[in-house]
């Protein structure tokens, strides 16, 4: 089975279990060196132990041939050379054979170790020979040697440390995915739960485990995403339900006048039905460009950048739609941003019919340059104003206030929306703020640089 398509547990355990059985196996390495060089020193040790027993019989003039017994516990390979290169004892299994090393030690040194491995000795294995230097009339060397001892030293050892490594990797490898079994429960319960919410049973959330970690964190963002995905989906819902009522009532009112047409033809006056019906058809027309509005912003459709004037944007929006009420207005040139004239000519279109709309008798319309800086327009009317706790209501899609919003005047309920919407598409601002009397709407949009 290829790694990718093992579950996490799998793969965690398996990584574990190599880590761990890695770690074994260079510690075992390390160990069994260190045993073998300790062990390796104690050879030496009692290899010179036996070399200086004999080089003592050298010293006192007693030497045989063969050698004399030595403790049993201390018996070694051993062979005694005259100043002349000669061996002249050696111990019975080194009868009438050659010189075991060639080395000697160094002055002033008198003793000298090497590994060895020639035929001369027996099996012709490696072995730790030990040359001692006793001087008698010259220098005679006595050599003595032990086999070396193997890697692994003692073979217990070794098949102690390999039933630990296989051990230790099992309990790990058990361990790591035992512990993430337990710590994946709650992923898997937030899995199971996001497989049975449903579009509609939105409101269910997903169950966030006590420890302070990163899957209660998990758990927090999921329930926080599908906070927004309610809130998404009711607004979409709302929006819906208020567009399909705000298109039945000019359709419901075309049907009636069309069916009535039809009940006394010889009764109907086309140019009559024509303009009792025309203004439904406005009315249509003008939500249906306001919705094709709000979709392409919320596409982030993006926006044509050219150097405007705001204050003779504003003028010419007021020559092309003036409004029905009194206009009082400070527009001073040269204050330019960089916009799509055509958004920006609908977001100040829609201020300024709203301010006509719910003015007593006077729009006031100023451009000012701040000190931030940007470019500010503000839009005030002499109305019954709006309250503070209504005042982000108002930038909702479909709402209308009881006082100051009703069908009667005219509003759909989308054109502060598309104004907010708008501004912040051109890296703005629309708010609604305090005055002395009436709704003050001010737009603020980045100056030119």
């Amino acid at each position: 089975m290829r790694l990718q398509n093992c579950s996490l547990r799998g793969r965690l355990a398996l990584f574990t279990g190599m880590a761990v059985g890695s770690l074994c196996v260079v510690f075992s390495v390390l160990l069994m060196f260190a045993v073998n060089r300790l062990a390796t020193q104690n050879l030496v040790k009692e290899v010179t132990a036996v070399g200086e027993l004999t080089a003592y019989y050298v010293d006192r003039g007693e030497l045989v041939n063969p050698l004399p017994p030595i403790s049993h516990d201390l018996i070694r390979p051993v062979q005694v050379v005259d100043p002349r290169g000669r061996v002249v004892a050696a111990t019975p299994d080194l009868q009438r054979k050659p010189i075991m090393a060639d080395f000697a030690p160094e002055k002033p040194e008198r003793v000298a170790s090497a590994l060895v491995c020639d035929a001369v000795l027996d099996g012709g294995e490696c072995h730790v020979v030990v040359a001692q230097q006793v001087y008698r009339g010259g220098d005679w060397t006595i050599y003595s040697a032990a086999p070396a001892l193997p890697f692994y030293v003692y073979p217990g050892m070794t098949l102690l440390l390999l039933a630990g490594t296989a051990v230790f990797t099992v309990a790990a490898a058990y361990g790591a995915r035992h512990t993430v079994s337990r710590s994946l429960k709650p992923v898997d319960a937030i899995r199971s739960e996001l497989d049975h919410i449903q579009s509609s049973d939105i409101a269910r959330r997903v169950p966030v485990p006590a420890p302070h970690d990163e899957i209660q964190r998990l758990a927090l963002s999921v329930n926080q995403t599908l906070d927004r995905l309610e809130d998404v989906l009711e607004q979409q819902r709302r929006f819906c339900a208020d567009a399909s009522h705000e298109l039945r009532t000019p359709i419901t009112a075309i049907r009636a006048q069309m069916e009535s047409a039809l009940l006394a033809p010889e009764d109907t006056d086309p140019s009559v039905l024509c303009n009792a019906v025309l203004p439904s058809v406005d009315r249509l027309q003008a939500i249906a460009s306001d919705l094709l509005t709000l979709t392409r912003l919320d596409a982030g459709v993006p926006c044509e950048r050219q150097v405007i004037d705001l204050a003779d944007l504003v003028s010419r929006e007021l020559k092309t739609h003036p409004p029905a009420k009194k206009v009082v207005h400070d527009l001073p040139p040269g204050v330019t941003v960089l916009g799509d004239p055509a958004r920006l000519s609908q977001l100040v279109g829609n201020l300024i019919q709203n301010a006509a709309r719910h003015a007593s008798s006077t729009v006031t319309i100023t451009v000012r340059r701040t000190a931030a800086p940007a470019a500010e327009l503000e839009v005030l009317d002499d109305g019954p104003g709006i309250a503070a706790p209504q005042r982000e209501i108002v930038f909702q899609r479909f709402t209308r206030l009881d006082t100051a919003r009703s069908r009667e005047a005219g509003g759909v309920g989308l054109g502060l929306p598309i104004a907010r919407l708008l501004a912040e598409a051109h890296g703005g601002t629309l708010t609604l703020q305090d005055s002395p009397q009436g709704a003050r709407f001010v737009l603020t949009l980045p100056l030119r640089s």
